[in-house]
C-alpha cells in the first residue's frame, strides 16, 4: 500500500509540476504577445497540450496579428467552442474573418463578409456597452453593402449608442458618417471636436491628419502630426503615420525609411499598426 502512495504522490507531483510549467509558458506567450511578438507567442503557446480557451485565444489572436487570417479563425473558433459567452472571442473573430474577406476571391467573399458582421453583431449582443466591439460592428455596418448587412442607419444606429459611452469616440463615429456621404466640412468639424476633448490621446490627432491628407491637405497633415510628435515624442503610431503620410506624397522618401526603421524597433504594442504592414510600406519605397 504504502509504495502505491508513494507512486501517487510522484505522480501528482508531476502532473502539478507540467501545470505550473504550462502556466509560466501561458504567462511568457502573453508577454510576447504583449510586444507585438506574434511568432514567438505562437511558439510558446502551440506546444502546450492542454489549452484554456483563453490560450486558444491568445494564439488567434496571435495569428490574427502575423497576417495568418485562416489559422486566427481556426483557434477563436476553438476558444468560442469552449467557452461560447466570452463577447472578447467573438470580436476577434469578427475582426479575422474580416480580413479573410478582403483577401479571399469573389466567391468566398461573401461568406466570410456574413462570418464577419454575425461574429460581430453576437460579441455586441454577449457585451452591449463593450466599445471595441460597437466599434467594429459600426465600420462593418458603415462599408458593407446592404445585401451582406450592412447600411447607414445601422451604422448610425450603433454611432448613438457609443454616444452614451464615449463622447470623443461619437465625435469620430459621425465624422465617419459625414465623410460618408461626402459632407467633409461636417466630418472635419466632428474629428476636430473629438481632438478637443481628448487632447492627450495621440489617436485622435492621427484620424484628423489622415482625414486632412485624403483630402490632398498634406501640408496641414504634416504640421498636425509634427505638432503631435512634439507632445508625443517616440510614439511609434505617429512615426508610423508620418512615414505613410510621406510615402503618399511621394516625397522625403528618406525621412519615410528612417520613421520606418525607428518603427520596427520601437517597443510597439498590438494597439499599434502590425511590423508587416511597416515592412510593406518599407518595400514601396523607391
Amino acid at each position: 500500500m504504502k509504495g502505491h502512495a508513494e507512486r501517487g504522490l510522484i505522480v501528482a507531483m508531476l502532473l502539478a509540476g507540467a501545470v505550473m510549467a504550462a502556466g509560466g509558458d501561458a504567462q511568457r506567450a502573453r508577454e510576447f504577445y504583449g510586444r507585438a511578438e506574434y511568432q514567438a507567442a505562437i511558439d510558446t503557446m502551440l506546444p502546450l497540450e492542454s489549452k484554456t480557451p483563453d490560450s486558444l485565444a491568445l494564439l488567434g489572436q496571435a495569428y490574427y496579428g502575423n497576417g495568418e487570417y485562416k489559422q486566427a479563425t481556426i483557434y477563436l473558433e476553438k476558444a468560442i467552442a469552449a467557452s461560447p459567452s466570452n463577447a472578447l472571442y467573438y470580436d476577434w473573430l469578427g475582426k479575422a474573418y474580416g480580413w479573410r474577406a478582403e483577401t479571399s476571391s469573389v466567391l468566398t467573399a461573401p461568406f466570410y463578409a456574413s462570418k464577419t458582421r454575425e461574429s460581430f453583431e453576437k460579441a455586441v449582443a454577449l457585451d452591449p456597452v463593450n466599445l471595441e466591439a460597437l466599434g467594429d460592428v459600426f465600420e462593418y455596418y458603415l462599408e458593407a453593402p446592404r445585401p451582406l448587412g450592412g447600411g447607414m442607419d445601422k451604422a448610425e444606429a450603433i454611432a448613438v449608442r457609443i454616444g452614451r459611452l464615449d463622447a470623443a469616440e461619437f465625435e469620430c463615429k459621425l465624422a465617419a458618417l459625414a465623410e460618408k456621404r461626402k459632407q467633409f466640412d461636417a466630418a472635419e468639424q466632428h474629428l476636430r471636436r473629438a481632438v478637443a476633448m481628448k487632447p492627450d490621446q495621440v489617436g485622435r490627432m492621427i484620424d484628423l491628419g489622415e482625414f486632412l491628407a485624403r483630402r490632398g491637405r498634406y501640408d496641414e497633415c504634416e504640421d498636425l502630426l509634427r505638432a503631435a510628435g512634439n507632445r508625443n515624442p517616440g510614439s511609434p503610431s505617429l512615426m508610423f503615420a508620418q512615414a505613410s503620410l510621406e510615402i503618399r506624397r511621394g516625397r522625403n522618401l528618406a525621412e519615410a525609411q528612417r520613421l520606418l526603421r525607428s518603427y520596427l524597433a520601437s517597443p510597439i504594442t498590438p494597439d499599434d499598426p502590425p511590423r508587416l504592414e511597416a515592412l510593406r510600406l518599407f518595400k514601396m519605397v523607391p
